[in-house]
């Protein structure tokens, strides 16, 4: 009676090795500019939910411009809160900050590839 062994030899799992290391890089830089992206996308928006609030602001306080609604809310802090402008302050998914501008658009983040929509150059 003759017996066989029964599995994979080496150059089996080699090969299946490279084409799972082939697959994984390809796959990879996708992802990261994905995520790169829904980031971007994220901090636009809350970018947008603030000068809105600015907006707003302007519009109940009878305010001549943006320049004086910024002088006189001080920050972004002012229109956060129960019953105020927005519920919570919004942060950048990349850690950046936002800051109000008395001229331009409305508010900017300290990530400079995540520029205000319709400000990008």
């Amino acid at each position: 009676m003759i017996r066989t062994k029964k599995g994979f030899t080496l150059v089996e799992i080699m090969i299946v090795v490279a084409i799972i290391g082939i697959l994984i890089a390809i796959a990879v830089p996708g992802f990261l500019k994905a995520r790169e992206t829904s980031r971007k996308n994220a901090c636009q928006e809350n970018q947008s939910k603030i000068d809105g609030a600015v907006q707003q602001y302007i519009l109940e306080e009878n305010l001549e411009d943006q320049a004086a609604a910024v002088t006189e809310l001080g920050g972004i802090a002012a229109l956060v809160g129960e019953g105020e402008y927005l519920r919570v302050t919004p942060e950048c998914p990349s850690s950046g900050t936002y800051t109000l501008n008395g001229t331009g658009p409305a508010v900017t983040c300290s990530i400079d590839d995540h520029p205000y929509p319709g400000t990008e150059s």
